[in-house]
């Protein structure tokens, strides 16, 4: 069978970026290996795809043009140009086109470390914005009463990643709440997790390319029936269909770097929101 039967040509399109991420979280897209890879990229850069081409994304994404091509199809579009159309219209009352407004700033500041400044903080307060915009209430609510119900909060992330557990691990130990940060240097994090239990919650934060090592814990806490929190980019995570409750953050990039302001945001949100309800549930 090839890539591009695997799905119903006579699907109606997706109408907007969020419509697509709904399908596509809901799995009601069976999707071979390489389309599912194509999808997990388009989703979790939506800046990139918006003003990319198909030969800069799929050099990205690591798949051959034609995968964008049959990824649109298979979503109802006749071709890539009307699939991007969708991460057009969301970006395009949000944000300029990254070169335009890295050659109109560095070009006004007249310095490199003073137009970086002004860049990396203009992702910053967009990164922000995006995730008061798309993060619902409900879902933060969820994810805090379950946080605030265990004994021990287990919180795992590796990379870059490992700063925003930290940070929580610092935050909870402030606020008087039982919780394992795991990044033990005796190689002891299989063993710790091991001990997680139903009455205690992991938290869980990896973005793409996602850690193998926080999948593998993570996996491990689910299996034990320990309640999994996950914080990452996209719906296609592999650890989303473990998880009781999953938040999605996305932070833009400069030049490959991202500053992780909304997912530090987020982390402070969850951990102060979680000793709040403890103090009113009494535990």
């Amino acid at each position: 069978m090839s890539d591009s039967s695997s799905a119903s040509s006579s699907d109606a399109a997706p109408a907007s970026l969020d419509e697509l991420r709904e399908r596509l979280a809901a799995g009601e897209l069976k999707l071979p290996k390489r389309l599912a890879q194509t999808a997990a990229f388009l989703v979790a850069h939506p800046e990139e795809v918006a003003f990319g081409t198909v030969a800069s994304l799929s050099s990205r994404a690591g798949v051959q043009p034609s995968a964008l091509i049959r990824m649109a199809q298979s979503v109802g579009f006749s071709g890539f140009s009307d699939l991007q159309a969708l991460f057009r219209e969301r970006l395009r009352e949000k944000t300029m086109r990254y070169d335009e407004r890295l050659t109109s700033t560095r070009a006004r500041k007249g310095s490199i470390p003073a137009g970086l400044l002004s860049d990396f903080g203009q992702i910053g307060i967009r990164s922000i914005g995006n995730l008061m915009e798309t993060l619902e209430a409900a879902q933060l609510e969820a994810a805090v009463a379950t946080l605030a119900q265990a004994e021990t909060i287990y919180l795992i992330g590796q990379r870059r990643s490992f700063p925003v557990i930290a940070y929580m691990s610092y935050l909870f130990s402030t606020l008087g709440i039982r919780n394992t940060l795991l990044g033990s240097p005796l190689g002891t994090d299989a063993e710790a997790i091991a001990l997680a239990t139903p009455r205690d919650a992991a938290l869980a934060v990896t973005f793409t390319p996602y850690a193998p090592a926080t999948v593998a814990h993570a996996h491990q806490a689910a299996e034990n029936g320990c309640p999994l929190v996950l914080l990452t980019d996209s719906p296609l995570s592999p650890l989303v269909p473990r998880s009781r409750h999953w938040l999605e953050v996305m932070e833009p990039n400069l030049d490959g770097f991202r500053t992780m302001t909304a997912t530090f945001t987020l982390a402070a949100t969850l951990a102060v929101a979680v000793g709040g309800s403890r103090e009113k549930i009494g535990t």
